[in-house]
């Protein structure tokens, strides 16, 4: 999968994630440089994100690498992403 198709498809799923923690809210809009801690998901919205991307990818690539990183901006997490495609 190419980079931007990626990206939209994480994008996607964030937006589906979001509704659903936040009905009422209008969704951020995602760049490159936007501050994860910063977008009104939780720890438990990220959860939700990591496994319903895991399921339409079919990998998880927090589980797949070897050593724990935390994405600080929303590029960071689809570079991380595209690096740990299996």
């Amino acid at each position: 999968m190419n980079k931007d198709d990626l990206t939209n498809m994480i994008s996607r799923v964030f937006f589906e994630v979001f509704s659903q923690q936040h009905p009422d809210l209008t969704p951020p809009h995602l760049e490159r440089d936007t501050v994860l801690l910063e977008t009104g998901l939780d720890s438990l919205g990220f959860a939700v994100l990591v496994t319903r991307l895991e399921e339409e990818l079919g990998y998880d690539p927090f589980s797949l690498s070897s050593n724990a990183f935390y994405p600080r901006t929303f590029g960071e997490f689809v570079d991380f992403y595209q690096e740990e495609a299996p």
